[in-house]
């Protein structure tokens, strides 16, 4: 049985070219080329992982020599998403997964792999008008919504917020931001003073909540349809004492092991997206279409996990599982 490869091609818009014999690939064996939007976000390097882990897996299981080719983009580019997809088309991957940085770029992309005989699906951020053959990610406007009635909860249901929106040209965070309006509605007390956009760095993000949170001292919480400003950064001390010193609630979506501290401090109730099963999904459904023959159309719900102090220790330990460290021990022994 061969062996599952994984290429990891970030930096580079070539791929080295397959000799003919390589391309005359046995019935077992199958190409897929990874897309994710950014190296610079943690949560794409976790999906990254869970398609390099399933292809392990399922390459094991089933007698397939699977390569997965991580041909995501240093920094969040859809020009140069568009171009990987063009290069996994000229090599002729067996499909396509991506998440996409914005949608008429990469939705042309996408139907041109589609129309080389290249079957693609969508992760994170759904292009329902591409010939997508499925999308797995959460309900965007759903999340929103959710992110918002979290923090209504946080705050008794008063006082003036602010959203973090990340990318605005996002088709998944457009979704998220309309979500967190709509369910703003419904809270008569609370009051949204803005949506701030930023580049989707940890760094960025950072910079925005503290100007942000200078410009309007009677804020009362964030609601972040991203919890980019919550990674490791060179600001993220000084982040959390003046969220903290503000007494400031915050909602925000994801919850990887950097941003846990937020948790374990009080600070933050964070709606987990199991990004890990971004590329493991997305590997199974793939193997499922194009080896298996099955019929695969359609979106594939995720489940957002709330976690909060009470769960910590829980969610601590499937990080741990997935392959995520480190991890504070003291988090890992809490029931």
């Amino acid at each position: 049985m061969r062996r599952p490869a994984i290429v990891v091609l970030a930096g580079s818009l070539a791929l080295a070219p397959m000799s003919g014999r390589a391309q005359e690939t046995e019935a077992s064996s199958l190409r897929i080329a990874f897309i994710a939007k950014s190296y610079t976000n943690p949560v794409f390097l976790a999906a990254h992982r869970g398609a390099e882990d399933t292809a392990r897996e399922l390459s094991s299981k089933h007698g397939i020599a699977i390569e997965v080719t991580i041909l995501t983009p240093s920094g969040e580019d859809p020009a140069v998403q568009a171009q990987r997809i063009t290069i996994a088309v000229k090599q002729r991957v067996n499909a396509i997964a991506i998440s996409a940085s914005e949608a008429a770029t990469l939705t042309k992309a996408i139907d041109e792999a589609v129309g080389q005989g290249i079957p693609v699906m969508t992760f994170d951020v759904d292009l329902p008008g591409s010939k997508r053959f499925a999308h797995y990610g959460v309900d965007d406007a759903k999340a929103g919504e959710m992110v918002v009635d979290e923090l209504a909860k946080l705050l008794g249901g008063t006082g003036k917020v602010a959203v973090l929106g990340g990318n605005p040209d996002a088709p998944n965070l457009k979704m998220r931001v309309a979500g967190a309006k709509k369910a703003a509605a419904r809270h008569q007390g609370l009051k949204i003073v803005g949506v701030f956009h930023h580049l989707e760095r940890a760094l960025d993000a950072a910079d925005e909540v503290l100007r942000v949170n200078a410009a309007h001292p009677d804020l009362k919480g964030w609601a972040m349809v991203g919890g980019w400003p919550l990674f490791q950064s060179t600001t993220s001390g000084k982040l959390l004492d003046d969220l903290q010193s503000r007494n400031l609630k915050v909602v925000a979506v994801d919850a990887l092991p950097e941003q846990l501290q937020y948790v374990e401090k009080g600070v933050a109730v964070l709606l987990a997206q199991p990004v890990y099963e971004w590329g493991a999904v997305c590997v199974r459904t793939i193997v499922d279409k194009v080896h298996f023959k099955k019929t695969v159309s359609g979106s594939i719900p995720m489940e957002l996990v709330r976690v909060s102090r009470e769960n910590l220790g829980p969610w601590a330990r499937q990080l741990r599982d997935w392959g995520f460290s480190p991890l504070p021990e003291e988090y890992l022994k809490l029931p």
